[in-house]
């Protein structure tokens, strides 16, 4: 069985070496390189170690490198903070248990929260994007947040139902990886990774990169068919009683355009598109 499929630690290490050019680390460029990136003697020399044992780490001959280690070769391969926490999980994070038959069920208290919010578009999804559960307004907002879509197919699959900009491809992808973790081997990621590594070469070259982000908070804009251009916070939380599930929750500045625009979607449409008449009073 090739090394890559059951070493993740050493799939990570070949990967993040191979987007350094020498210059970034302070090496002479020269002409003739066999390889992207960094030579692995070359990490091994930023990382205070030796070129046999840095090989055994890619090669799988020792997978529990020491903290000290492990910082070393962070700093040797400029890895931030995310990258370094997922470092350190793949070298010596404990797998969550198996079986969990709940994972896909949103608890009914958290489902009438979330639907209690008539101008805050929120919804309940999985470490692997797939949405649970949705208020109505974040289904007003985007087709994507409908329950049983998965965000990572859809803007790779389907973009033009889920217009963000930036191009948010590269964004899923490093959370992806940043929410998976260690459980890089979870069928339900292992099959949305085989579909899409099949069918878009874009997600194939940015999952190879193995670039992880470990987002909670940011800042995106949506272009609405209906109310325009919508200019949103986002911010993900950990639900504590399902830890497969985050709430994702978007706002607007008070009174921007982007929350007037947010105020119409919330309205009631008629059967054209047409927000209803407020009613007197309302």
């Amino acid at each position: 069985m090739d090394d890559r499929t059951v070493n993740p630690l050493g799939d990570y290490l070949r990967a993040r070496r191979g987007l350094l050019r020498p210059s970034d680390v302070g090496f002479p460029a020269t002409a003739r390189r066999r390889v992207p990136g960094l030579r692995r003697e070359e990490v091994a020399t930023l990382s205070g170690i030796s070129v046999d044992y840095y090989l055994g780490l890619e090669q799988g001959r020792d997978r529990r490198p020491s903290p000290e280690i492990l910082r070393a070769l962070a700093r040797a391969l400029r890895l931030d903070e995310p990258a370094t926490a997922h470092l350190f999980g793949l070298a010596h994070g404990v797998p969550r248990p198996r079986g969990r038959t709940h994972r896909h069920r949103v608890s009914p208290s958290l489902a009438r929260l979330i639907d209690s919010w008539p101008v805050t578009p929120a919804f309940v999804q999985t470490r692997t994007f797939l949405v649970l559960a949705a208020n109505p307004l974040a289904q007003a907002l985007s087709p994507a947040h409908t329950p049983g879509t998965n965000l990572v197919r859809t803007v790779f699959l389907d973009p033009d139902s889920f217009p963000v900009a930036p191009d948010p491809r590269p964004d899923f992808v490093a959370c992806l990886r940043g929410l998976a973790g260690t459980e890089v081997d979870d069928p339900e990621l292992m099959e949305l990774v085989g579909e899409l590594s099949a069918r878009s070469e874009s997600f194939r070259r940015l999952w190879a990169r193995h670039d992880v982000r470990g987002r909670t908070e940011g800042r995106t804009t949506i272009a609405h068919p209906r109310v325009g251009t919508l200019t949103l916070d986002l911010e993900r939380f950990l639900v504590s009683s399902a830890p497969d599930q985050h709430l994702v929750v978007y706002s607007a500045e008070p009174d921007s355009r982007s929350s007037e625009a947010l105020r119409q979607l919330a309205e009631p449409a008629d059967r054209t598109g047409t927000p209803a008449p407020r009613r007197p009073g309302a």
